[in-house]
């Protein structure tokens, strides 16, 4: 028997200005770029072995079986990396994260940067930065933005050729930290990938995308500067932007809790009172909340404190995705 095996580590990665639809669902082609910082004390670490006595692929997460929408997605993109290996052996995956899943925590976007690069190891593929965030981006398309380092931006491009991230600025460039008010842990309804494909049904889509570019210069700056005012304001405009877009699309998506919207609203009145924080959700309940590394454990606290947050989970900024 013929095993080939490889383990990766790979983070979540936040979004300060978002990714919401594509032009290419097949191949996860964004209408526009997308800015994000990795979660480096968030992770999924994903072992892949391709094996010649397995009938199937099997996939275990968190050490219990997978149901089969995922494992068939799994599979799906597994096909991609036998395709560019030039093997047809089926693999056993096995993943963990130390992070709930499915509730706006960009967790398919570590799951797949993990599996895109312990996958490709494992056959033997050495593929550059730019080749494992082409392949990640199929799987999820924010994976593509969990394999480089730090502060990253995902090129829309023109086709699946260009359309992967780089990294603007590494992990010690800024010393931020996201304080992530858990308001519901549970794996929302409707996933993000269905959200992508009825984002064109909302009529502000279209003007969320025309004004695009303006924000990506902001928040592209303010990252460069560590310009704490310039980022929040553009980034707590961005995450409303796409919020609106999905509670307008059709079905309408609500993801936001009562207690969202509570520290939604105290957020830029701790920051008037001289507090850096600024707060984006993606799809899902939970507020993440943008500080200064040093002011880590005071908003951490304020949060805990808030009536309907049932925990709080904090993380630096950290670097790519890595082999172990």
């Amino acid at each position: 028997m013929k095993t080939h095996t490889a383990t990766a580590i790979a983070h979540p990665n936040i979004a300060f200005i978002k990714y919401w639809g594509n032009r290419n669902t097949a191949l996860r082609l964004p209408h526009t770029n997308s800015i994000s910082a990795n979660l480096r004390d968030l992770h999924t670490c994903t072992k892949v072995t391709f094996r010649d006595d397995l009938t199937a692929d099997t996939l275990h997460i968190n050490d219990q079986p997978a149901e089969d929408g995922a494992l068939k997605r799994v599979s799906l993109f597994l096909d991609l990396v036998r395709t560019l290996a030039g093997i047809n052996s089926n693999a056993e995956v096995i993943s963990s994260n130390n992070f709930p899943m499915g509730a706006g925590i960009a967790s398919s976007a570590a799951a797949f940067s993990a599996l895109a690069l312990a996958g490709s190891a494992a056959t033997g593929l050495s593929l550059d930065e730019k080749a494992l965030s082409r392949l990640a981006r199929r799987g999820s398309g924010s994976a593509s933005r969990s394999i480089p380092a730090g502060y990253v931006e995902w090129q829309a491009g023109s086709d699946d050729a260009d359309s992967y991230a780089v990294s603007i600025a590494d992990e010690n460039h800024w010393a931020l930290a996201d304080c992530v008010a858990i308001i519901n842990a549970s794996h929302k309804i409707i996933g993000s990938s269905l959200g992508h494909t009825i984002a064109d049904t909302s009529p502000f889509q279209e003007v969320r995308l025309q004004t695009a570019p303006q924000r990506l210069d902001e928040c592209r700056q303010a990252i460069l500067q560590k310009d704490f005012e310039r980022l929040a304001t553009v980034t707590e405009l961005d995450s409303t932007m796409m919020h609106s877009v999905m509670m307008t699309s059709n079905p309408a998506l609500f993801y936001w809790e009562p207690a969202s919207i509570s520290v939604m609203k105290e957020i830029p009145l701790l920051r008037a009172k001289g507090l850096a924080v600024c707060y984006t959700l993606d799809a899902g309940a939970n507020v993440h909340v943008f500080c200064e590394a040093s002011s880590k454990q005071k908003v951490h606290k304020l949060l805990a404190e808030f009536p309907g947050v049932q925990s709080v989970i904090d993380s630096e900024v950290g670097g790519p995705a890595r082999l172990v």
